[in-house]
């Protein structure tokens, strides 16, 4: 890769927000490609395009018979050529993160070269296939994302239920029922919930009646969701089916 393509960085240049490539002290010029990438990592996503014109400047400078699609077709071939690299690497390898961020900042490079590039390069075939490379390994990321969520979301999900014998579904009903009107000594509501569907949920999911669902509609009810005007729709637990009450221990003396 020959330096005159590209500006490099002045001797003893210090500066922290430079867009030049190279130490500001000696530096192995046959290690060029490696400083041109510490650096367009390094530079903040709006002074891209600012990178691209200062070098194409330079390299205009120093090469009279140059044209800019030579200078646009070499740098967009390195940020190619990096990004497949990139997306070729191993997500379960210990600079993954890192490799993450790279893409994402050579993705957000092509992104920004692309309304550029008067010749179409972008679109020739290894460009193509670089940006279904690139998405590929997007959709990838997303995958094994979900997977992890589904994982964790599902930890405490079991195969198994709480069978009510068939005819005495709605005694458990009364009882679930009762425990929403359970106090602490403080006065504080023992288990509350924003809505009563929380408690339909948990009993459709969690309860059979005679090994057999429970219809979330049917019991629907005997859940209101104002307690203090009920409505209509309202039904109370039959009598007939309110076995047990749910009653404070007494306090020991």
């Amino acid at each position: 890769m020959t330096v005159t393509y590209f500006r490099p960085r002045d001797r003893f240049d210090f500066a922290q927000d430079t867009l030049d490539i190279g130490n500001p002290l000696t530096w192995d010029r046959s290690q060029f490609l490696k400083h041109f990438f510490k650096r367009v990592f390094a530079i903040p996503g709006d002074r891209i395009k600012e990178f691209y014109q200062r070098h194409l400047t330079h390299y205009l400078e120093h090469h009279p018979d140059g044209t800019e699609e030579i200078f646009f077709k070499y740098v967009w071939s390195l940020i190619e050529r990096q990004l497949k690299v990139l997306l070729n690497k191993d997500i379960y390898e210990k600079n993954h993160l890192r490799n993450e961020r790279e893409i994402a900042r050579l993705q957000k490079f092509t992104e920004l070269l692309i309304p550029l590039d008067l010749w179409n390069v972008h679109k020739s075939n290894d460009a193509v296939i670089a940006q279904q490379d690139s998405e590929i390994f997007a959709l990838k990321q997303e995958v094994t994302q979900l997977k992890a969520d589904i994982k964790k979301a599902t930890a405490l999900e079991t195969e198994g239920y709480i069978n009510i014998p068939d005819g005495y579904r709605n005694a458990v009903l009364h009882l679930h029922l009762q425990m929403q009107e359970l106090k602490t000594p403080e006065g504080k509501e023992l288990m509350f919930s924003q809505t009563q569907s929380v408690w339909m949920k948990m009993i459709c999911k969690y309860f059979r009646e005679g090994d057999k669902e429970i219809n979330y509609e049917t019991i629907r009810r005997y859940f209101p969701s104002d307690k203090r005007d009920p409505g209509d729709k309202h039904a109370d637990i039959p009598a007939k089916s309110k076995l047990f009450t749910i009653n404070s221990a007494k306090k020991r003396g």
